[in-house]
């Protein structure tokens, strides 16, 4: 009898929780999707011989000509700062500001008629004459480190080797703004060099073969141009090249121009 009434009470518990609408119920999360962020498509349209005993800070463009600015990192004796003018036809640098190795020199710049230059760990920026190279003065900076600097052609803009670009008046030379750079909700860190292109800022990241494009309106990154061909070829014909950093861009052609540290080219882009 009690095996009966236990077998009945079963089958009651069993068919409540069966008929039970809300037993039936199953409460499904849907991920947040990451934002998807562009392919750039380029094709390399030609190629410049590039200094390979340059440690390359960053390239850029002005009165068509390339300017590259280098660095002298402890414990290399065979490089050193300086801000030159790119010889085209023999890759050589014709350096026409020289800080030796007093100095590891980062990004520069030019704009109203100065060269604004960075340096590495000391917290140190210098204003030249871009005619004359003459220094006029130099100036200080609260972010640890100084890496990458580019132009809209109102502000400078530096990089500091984080995801934060600051934005620097260029008469008082004190920031105005920071942007945060995100690459699908995450944080881009080790922006390097930097290249201001129709209010987008494309630049290189430390240590990686490919190159973001960022919005400034939004501080996302909105493409990516994987340049690992370019580095493979380097360090084929120069075992010592080193990483990606410089980029320069012509307004006049819509040619880009890449390089890195030691690379026995500069690299033209047609970007798609």
């Amino acid at each position: 009898m009690k095996k009966i009434i236990f077998i009945f009470i079963l089958f009651i518990f069993i068919y409540s929780c069966s008929s039970d609408p809300k037993k039936a119920e199953v409460e499904t999360i849907i991920p947040k999707t990451e934002e998807l962020v562009a392919i750039i498509s380029y094709e390399v349209v030609g190629s410049l011989p590039h200094d390979q005993s340059a440690y390359t800070e960053g390239l850029f463009f002005h009165n068509k000509q390339i300017y590259e600015s280098t660095g002298a990192p402890d414990g290399q004796p065979q490089y050193e700062t300086v801000i030159g003018i790119l010889d085209t036809t023999k890759g050589k640098l014709d350096a026409k500001i020289d800080l030796g190795r007093t100095y590891f020199g980062e990004g520069a710049v030019i704009l109203n008629d100065k060269i604004y230059q960075l340096t590495y760990k000391n917290q140190i920026g210098f204003v030249y004459d871009a005619k004359t190279f003459k220094q006029i003065s130099r100036f200080s900076y609260k972010n640890t480190e100084g890496w990458g600097m580019t132009t809209d052609g109102n502000s400078l803009i530096m990089s500091d080797g984080t995801n934060v670009l600051t934005y620097l008046d260029p008469a008082t030379l004190q920031p105005t703004k920071t942007i945060n750079v995100t690459n699908a909700g995450y944080a881009e860190d080790k922006i390097n060099e930097l290249e201001y292109v129709d209010g987008y800022i494309y630049a290189n990241i430390w240590t990686k073969n490919y190159i973001i494009k960022i919005d400034l309106t939004t501080g996302k990154v909105v493409g990516v141009m994987d340049c690992s061909q370019l580095t493979d070829e380097a360090h084929r014909a120069n075992p010592e090249s080193d990483v990606l950093n410089g980029i320069a861009y012509d307004p006049a052609t819509k040619r880009m121009f890449v390089t890195g540290k030691m690379f026995p080219k500069v690299y033209v882009l047609k970007l798609k």
